[in-house]
């Protein structure tokens, strides 16, 4: 019998984040709190580039966004955002989103399979995804629960389950 495998990746469905951001654009556009302020969201390039005229105001974007991001289903694990920063009369913040798994957290996943799983599980890195594999479906299905309970800085997901 062949072994049994799944991958391990960390992708956002880009539509869905458009989605998301559109959204966010329009509440702050209609929001009374925000009438006046300068306050905007907008892509620029592959960064979120939010605007407002004080820090409070540029963090309340930010919490409006991740909100919807939320509602669509995309971790806050996969944005990454900075500080406001002062820019002339207004203030920016630029957030990202983040996709793939850096060769860092692959080793801790791996490290964890390897500590924690069942016996007779192999973990390979494969890029920017990890490919598991064994014997035993079920000691599969155990992995992917080790690391759904693990509490790891990148959201995971589960694909190409054989």
């Amino acid at each position: 019998m062949a072994d049994s495998s799944f991958d391990i990746v960390s992708k956002i469905d880009r539509q869905e984040a458009d989605n998301a951001l559109n959204q966010a654009r329009k509440e702050v556009e209609q929001r009374y709190d925000f009438k006046g302020t300068g306050a905007s969201i907008e892509w620029s390039g592959e960064a979120i580039l939010i605007k407002a005229n004080s820090e409070d105001r540029a963090n309340a974007v930010l919490d409006v966004f991740q909100s919807k991001l939320i509602k669509r289903g995309i971790s806050l694990k996969s944005l990454e955002s900075g500080e406001p920063q002062a820019s002339g009369k207004e203030y920016r913040l630029t957030s990202t989103l983040k996709e793939g798994i850096s060769q860092e957290n692959a080793k801790k996943i791996g490290k964890i399979i390897r500590d924690e799983g069942p016996k007779g599980v192999k973990s390979q890195i494969q890029g920017e995804e990890l490919r598991v594999s064994s014997k035993s479906r079920d000691d599969l299905q155990e992995v992917i629960r080790l690391l759904k309970a693990a509490d790891l800085e990148v959201d995971l997901q589960f694909i190409n389950f054989r």
